[in-house]
């Protein structure tokens, strides 16, 4: 009849009662009424108590309702059963009136007031009438139940412990197995627990990064106590977990939060050195319920942490620490910090070893330990705004989500064979429509063979367990940070071996440039370099047009996978000396702090990248300041107060110092020339945390037809998908390496050239129709210019 289970304790004995009201009355409609004279009849409850302090004569109303029952209610005739009661619709509006209001106030149960109000809320109801001529309103009822709850008395208060309602036992979902495990946090366990034991300021804080398992370490110490590995002190201790958002649900009125706060530590002293209270995200408690002229949570809290009477565990984030805790010194004082770092992607990765099974039998997939390793090392590497092992733990969480949902779907093969079953079934229904029985009969034998094969297969795909590997924890990466990640998966050390190989495909000549460069970036990834500094910093000195930008865009993408790896920042526009605060950000109180640095936020978001510092010799010394600590150290501080990692970046500065010296290189005579002048631009501590000062030659006009090549060849790419094909006679590379090529700015024209000369020209024929689908075309020239011939 009733979920007795959503009920108080005294509120299931008033509901149990009515089926003795039932039978005693021989009735087996239940209505409102019958529900008030359950609860005047039990008599102790805060039912009957709120109708006291409403000046309710109990005696007098609960005889106007036995007579309101014996007179209109309809009884049943003699000899058949009351066994079975039909709830009315009056009835049924009450208890889920009484329902909201219980979950609005904050109650985890239906109690006796709860049942009064749903009553004076139900107009249409009998209870509602009687209940109004003794004056019972719902104002009246809310006013009388909040003097009640004042002094701490609910149905669901006499039963069940205020830490019951607030709180979440996480020593029990230890012994239930419904945590995760907790893996290499012993050293911050230990520390917790050492606190713990402390006679003053024993009330440990978690401080950390988001996601660093914070959470986890006092689910660790719960694990422990439920298996015994603490010192005797913390045996059968419970931790219990507030859930400050129920705490806080329904406190409408002023003084009801201190009540329900003031009864939770009440609780909490009475079970001292029973229950250790762990409250996530404790920052919250510093203006949590404060209504005006009222007390917030923390206030409430100090002088109960000062007596040691009560324990607690927080955490909280170091940026709110110091924001909300810090500020606030008398409640700093009262906590002992531990710090949980972020663990290292060796930690990270047997972090997720331990964490395998409870994944695998989730998601009943198969998880390898490439997986487990690539999702530490491509989480820690290209998802730089979140921190391990929380975002290698959601990688895994994902990459199994994704197996398990494609392994769901029917293969290629399955679908195959429901398209034949189909087409089968439609042939028999023809066959049988044109009276050709035999036909029928023989494809009904042929549909049940390809039935039983499309059964057995479904079957053998569903016995399959899905894998999930290092491929396609590589798929999710791409998917969350849109970096071609499966392209940079492949074999580093080849790349490394070949680095100068993959730059000459799309950088001409430049071999010293090339060289010096690629055997930096080598000895780097190798290991045989100062770990702390950038994996390599150039100063690319040489005419515009030459290659130097060019070099900086094929390293991003050979090396990070994409150009879009490639941080440019032109330094003309960082003359002023205020333009640092353009590059880190602005510092607290200034316009623009929110934005950040446009140098750090860049890094932040893409720390594997390629940093090209356009033109540095225009930049201002406060900038080079700047940089110096970034060549030295790896890292950078911006405006914020925020670290950004700089140790897994290519910075390549470009200069135009001696660029008209190099038009005309004489090799060493001229390189100790550019040597003086770049001694009398910049300081001797800035030339000396450079890796390489990298000449770029003029170039020849031979080499300005190979790069004619690379760009044709990027052309024929695009002809290629509209299944055109195109190629130049030797004249016509000639023809366009010399119109397109001025020493003083190099290559630059080339590509605004070809554009000109011969794209247009494409695509004028294409337009007229002399150039179709299909079609091969020869371009030629001769003293007037380019020509085209279809073949």
């Amino acid at each position: 009849m009733f979920n007795l289970e959503e009920y108080t304790e005294k509120a299931q004995k008033v509901m149990m009662s009515i089926q003795d009201i039932m039978t005693r009355y021989r009735q087996n409609q239940l209505s409102s009424e019958h529900i008030l004279l359950a609860i005047l009849e039990e008599g102790n409850n805060v039912g009957v108590e709120l109708l006291k302090e409403l000046n309710v004569d109990i005696n007098r109303l609960k005889d106007e309702v036995e007579v309101f029952i014996g007179k209109y209610g309809v009884r049943v005739p003699e000899g058949a059963s009351v066994s079975q009661i039909f709830i009315t619709p009056d009835a049924r509006h009450v208890i889920e009136k009484a329902r909201e209001e219980a979950r609005r106030m904050g109650d985890s149960k239906i109690g006796t007031e709860h049942l009064i109000l749903g009553m004076v809320l139900s107009p249409d109801s009998t209870a509602f009438r009687i209940l109004s001529r003794y004056g019972v309103t719902p104002e009246r009822v809310y006013e009388a139940i909040r003097k009640i709850r004042s002094t701490g008395k609910t149905d669901e208060a006499e039963n069940v412990e205020a830490l019951a309602r607030f709180t979440v036992d996480l020593t029990q979902l230890a012994r239930e197995k419904k945590l995760m495990p907790v893996v290499d946090r012993e050293k911050e366990i230990r520390r917790v627990i050492q606190i713990l034991s402390r006679r003053t300021k024993n009330n440990p804080v978690l401080i950390g990064d988001p996601g660093v398992g914070k959470t986890a370490v006092v689910e660790g110490l719960a694990q422990r106590i439920v298996e015994g590995k603490v010192p005797l002190f913390l045996r059968n201790v419970r931790v219990l977990k507030l859930d400050m958002g129920r705490l806080v649900a329904g406190t409408r009125f002023r003084g009801d939060f201190e009540e329900r706060l003031k009864r939770l530590l009440d609780e909490l002293k009475r079970k001292k050195g029973e229950v250790i209270l762990f409250i996530d995200e404790v920052h919250t408690v510093v203006g949590a319920g404060a209504a005006e002229g009222a007390l917030d949570a923390a206030n409430i809290m100090k002088p109960e942490l000062t007596t040691g009477e009560i324990q607690i565990i927080g955490a909280t984030t170091v940026e709110e620490y110091r924001k909300y805790i810090e500020k606030d010194r008398a409640l700093e004082r009262r906590f002992q910090p531990v710090m949980v770092e972020e663990p290292t992607v060796e930690q990270t990765i047997e972090i997720l070893k331990g964490l395998r099974k409870v994944f695998e039998e989730h998601h009943h997939v198969k998880i390898t330990d490439d997986a487990l390793e690539a999702a530490a090392k491509l989480s820690a590497r290209y998802i730089t705004n979140r921190f391990l092992p929380d975002k290698a733990v959601d990688l895994i969480d994902e990459a199994a989500a994704y197996v398990r949902l494609e392994s769901s779907y029917p293969s290629e093969e399955l679908l195959k064979l429901e398209e034949e079953i189909k087409n089968l079934e439609d042939k028999i229904n023809d066959a049988v429509v044109k009276g050709e029985y035999e036909e029928a009969a023989k494809l009904k034998v042929e549909l049940q063979k390809l039935k039983n094969e499309y059964e057995e297969k479904r079957k053998k795909q569903e016995k399959v367990e899905p894998v999930v590997d290092e491929n396609v924890v590589a798929k999710i990466v791409e998917q969350w940070t849109g970096i071609p990640v499966s392209r940079i998966m492949e074999s580093e050390r080849e790349k490394l071996l070949k680095l100068e190989e993959f730059i000459h495909q799309r950088l001409v000549n430049q071999e010293e440039a090339v060289k010096i460069v690629a055997r930096t970036i080598r000895r780097a990834r190798v290991g045989i370099k100062n770990p702390r500094r950038p994996i390599g910093v150039f100063l690319f000195l040489g005419p515009t047009g030459v290659g130097k930008t060019e070099l900086a865009r094929t390293l991003a993408d050979v090396l990070f996978g994409s150009e879009d790896a490639m941080i440019r920042l032109d330094m003309s526009e960082y003359m002023e000396k205020h333009s640092v605060a353009r590059l880190i950000g602005a510092p607290p109180g200034y316009v623009g702090y929110e934005e950040g640095g446009q140098l750090t936020e860049a890094v932040r978001k893409r720390p594997y990248s390629v940093i090209l510092l356009d033109e540095i010799e225009k930049a201002h010394p406060d900038v080079f300041n700047i940089l110096l600590q970034v060549f030295e150290d790896g890292r950078l501080t911006d405006g914020k107060g925020n670290t950004v990692d700089f140790r897994n970046t290519i910075i390549i500065m470009t200069s135009n110092i001696g660029s008209e010296k190099i038009l005309e290189m004489s090799e060493n005579g001229v390189r100790i020339e550019i040597e003086k002048e770049l001694r009398n631009t910049f300081k001797p501590e800035f030339l000396n945390r450079i890796d390489a000062i990298v000449y770029f030659k003029p170039l020849t006009m031979e080499e300005v037809k190979k790069i004619v090549e690379i760009m044709v060849r990027q052309l024929q790419e695009i002809l290629k998908e509209k299944n055109i094909s195109i190629e130049l006679t030797e004249r016509a590379k000639e023809y366009l390496a010399e119109a397109g090529y001025v020493p003083s700015l190099g290559a630059r024209p080339l590509r605004r050239i070809i554009e000109l000369e011969l794209e247009s020209m494409i695509a004028d024929k294409i337009l007229e129709g002399e150039i179709k689908e299909g079609d091969r075309v020869l371009v030629d020239a001769d003293e007037y210019g380019l020509k085209i011939e279809r073949r």
